[in-house]
């Protein structure tokens, strides 16, 4: 009786081996348990499938906003913004007029945007940090003249214009004294009713004239008219 006793109890309890196998059946692993072995078991990858899925979804959006910002676009500057705090943004952001629009985006999704249009020639300046002033106005001087302001004002020498596309053109820093000093539209109106008096063969061929030159054009040809009219007839 006393031998029939302890093999019914020995039969009822599971053997080490057996009550492992029974913990693996019920309970199922935690992936961030660090094991004995001290290495951790990775995620499922679908997870990381589905964390890529959110970054590239937003980069397709940044591209497709500057596309829709280049239309009916007159200028496009890069500006270096490294170490701008939020609250400089902000009130940057603020002094602009609605014709002007400041987006933050990567040189490389920009440059995808811009590929295979006349705004490529905007690459080299797309190095560092840039933040992007799209000008859908005609008023160049006006529209670059807040961020001048601003830059004087909370003294930020370092965080200059990286480099502007007007009318196909790329424009370096040393270069943008001459955006800054265009002619107004009123200017050009102004000067543009004095060539009136001129022939009109010579007026058409004014009028050919890029408007970044025009103002200059009209200026020399009006001087020609009146060293015409001072000499001895």
């Amino acid at each position: 009786m006393e031998s029939t006793a302890t093999a019914a109890m020995t039969f009822a309890v599971p053997s080490t081996k057996a009550q492992a196998r029974y913990r693996v059946l019920t309970r199922p692993t935690n992936p961030f348990t660090v094991p004995a072995g001290g290495v951790a078991q990775r995620p499922p990858a679908r997870h990381l499938c589905i964390r890529a899925a959110i970054p590239r979804t937003k980069k397709e959006e940044t591209v497709e906003t500057v596309r829709e910002q280049l239309e009916n676009c007159y200028l496009l500057a890069g500006i270096n913004y490294k170490g701008f705090t939020v609250k400089q943004f902000q009130e940057l952001r603020k002094t602009f007029p609605e014709s002007t629009k400041l987006i933050v985006a990567k040189n490389t999704l920009v440059y995808k945007a811009v590929e295979g249009t006349p705004w490529e020639t905007l690459k080299p300046c797309m190095k560092g940090m840039n933040v992007w002033l799209f000008v859908h106005s005609e008023e160049i001087p006006a529209a670059l003249k807040p961020y001048r302001d601003f830059q004087r004002e909370k003294k930020l020498e370092d965080n200059d214009f990286t480099g502007a596309v007007f009318e196909g053109k790329f424009y370096g820093p040393d270069e943008f004294k001459k955006l800054e000093t265009l002619p107004t539209r009123a200017e050009i109106y102004a000067t543009l009713l004095g060539a009136l008096k001129a022939p009109s063969s010579a007026l058409v061929s004014t009028l050919q004239a890029p408007a970044r030159e025009l103002l200059l054009v009209l200026k020399a040809h009006i001087k020609n008219l009146e060293e015409q009219q001072a000499l001895p007839q």
